[in-house]
């Protein structure tokens, strides 16, 4: 189960359900990403099916038969990656983006990859 905002985990008939919030956090970052690492021309519908199943592939329920619908929001940086790589494969299986081989794609990944680095906050005069 997902829903828009945060809800706390859910106890119904002896189960213990743990309530996703599902928001474009977990498709665009990685979308944007991938797109960009390979040079796509445009979006498509196939590349945002291939996200969305790389994040359904990355589910908990999945993965483990156990826990929330979507990837624990920590784990988003790994979850961004695995879609970027979804999407860049779409594109590149498309012709909307020149071929790669997996090395390069993973290194142009990597190379596009954004980091926020925050210089400290200094006030000055008014």
């Amino acid at each position: 189960m997902a829903t828009g905002s945060p809800f706390a985990p859910v106890f119904w008939e002896n189960a213990h359900y743990e309530i996703a919030q599902c928001n474009n956090a977990y498709i665009f970052p990685g979308l944007g990403l991938g797109v960009l690492a390979c040079n796509a021309r445009r979006v498509t519908e196939e590349m945002l099916m291939a996200a969305s199943r790389s994040l359904a592939a990355q589910s908990p329920l999945v993965t483990t038969e156990r826990g929330g619908l979507l990837p624990p929001v920590d784990q988003i940086e790994t979850v961004s990656r695995q879609i970027a790589v979804a999407v860049a494969r779409a594109a590149i299986e498309q012709g909307i983006a020149p071929s790669l081989d997996d090395e390069t794609l993973l290194a142009r990944i990597e190379k596009t990859w954004w980091q926020a680095d925050y210089a400290p906050y200094r006030r000055s005069a008014l």
